[in-house]
């Protein structure tokens, strides 16, 4: 199960939990690095989540905090847990590391809410349309734009799995993003019968938010995905995240005030979306239009 989750989620709980411990026992980065008698880049790395840990450090650390045996045994364990790595692993350079460290979250998360305002999500995506979108980035190679397409399939893989459970995935589309004709008619008719078929799995829900509802607060938010975590039984659960991306990079918001704006952001979309059953018509009244047109 680890393999096919990756280590993002294990890194992130050790990094945060030993970060605790150290301010805990009042020491700074610089304090703790030179006790261990290691740099302070290292320390600060560990507890970013940013690598894969020994279980001797971790030892040492908690040693050094005066964490309870109990904790330290499960910190122990949870480096063991720092080494996996996630399938995405294999594509190298072709993922920047901003957004591998979403596909990490993303394998790992237990609920998956998007907002969608310009493009059908990633996960929703089929090769052809995948294919158009990844040709307006001039500035990568054609055999570079091939394996960006093939990650993106590949992570449409979660929604299928049998272990770990798939995640639940809940996604507001802006009509707007149903109705730009991106790859041509035939890749559009093609990407909507994929969203129709999508639809009907239990753990996904689409819906629609219609054009006719005018200016919203999730039309300013923009396009977002909120990852919420199910706790592990050893520490605790992964906060929510909140991912926003960019041309360039992308935010990852974590702060409690921050989750609680997109919370209210998903609550007021929610309250315009059409149902999925209606989601599902206006999808399938779209298709018509574009295969007739």
């Amino acid at each position: 199960m680890a393999e096919d989750v990756g280590s993002t989620v294990p890194r992130r709980q050790l990094g945060r939990a030993l970060r605790e411990l150290r301010t805990e026992a009042r020491m700074t980065l610089d304090g703790a690095a030179q006790a261990l008698q290691c740099s302070r880049q290292k320390v600060w790395r560990i507890e970013a989540g940013l690598c894969a840990v020994r279980g001797f450090d971790v030892r040492g650390m908690c040693e050094l905090y005066a964490a309870t045996p109990e904790l330290t045994g499960a910190l122990v364990a949870l480096a063991g847990e720092t080494r996996a790595k996630g399938w995405w692993h294999s594509y190298g350079d072709t993922i920047p590391d901003w957004f591998e460290l979403y596909v990490g979250l993303e394998a790992a998360a237990g609920r998956l809410r998007e907002h969608a305002d310009a493009l059908i999500p990633g996960l929703l995506q089929t090769r052809g349309y995948a294919t158009a979108v990844c040709q307006h980035r001039p500035d990568l190679p054609d055999e570079e734009r091939e394996r960006l397409v093939e990650v993106r399939l590949q992570r449409q893989g979660l929604l299928l799995r049998r272990l770990p459970p798939p995640p639940r995935f809940d996604v507001m589309l802006s009509e707007a993003v149903l109705l730009r004709v991106v790859g041509g008619p035939a890749t559009m008719a093609e990407q909507l019968r994929h969203l129709v078929e999508v639809s009907r799995l239990p753990h996904v829900s689409i819906r629609v938010v219609p054009l006719a509802a005018g200016p919203h607060v999730g039309a300013v938010a923009g396009a977002f995905v909120l990852l919420d975590f199910l706790p592990t039984n050893r520490v605790e659960p992964e906060p929510s995240v909140v991912y926003s991306e960019s041309l360039t990079g992308a935010l990852y918001l974590d702060r409690k005030e921050e989750i609680a704006a997109y919370e209210r952001v998903w609550v007021s979309l929610d309250s315009l979306a059409l149902d999925r059953v209606q989601s599902r018509h206006l999808i399938r009244k779209i298709l018509e239009e574009v295969h007739h047109g």
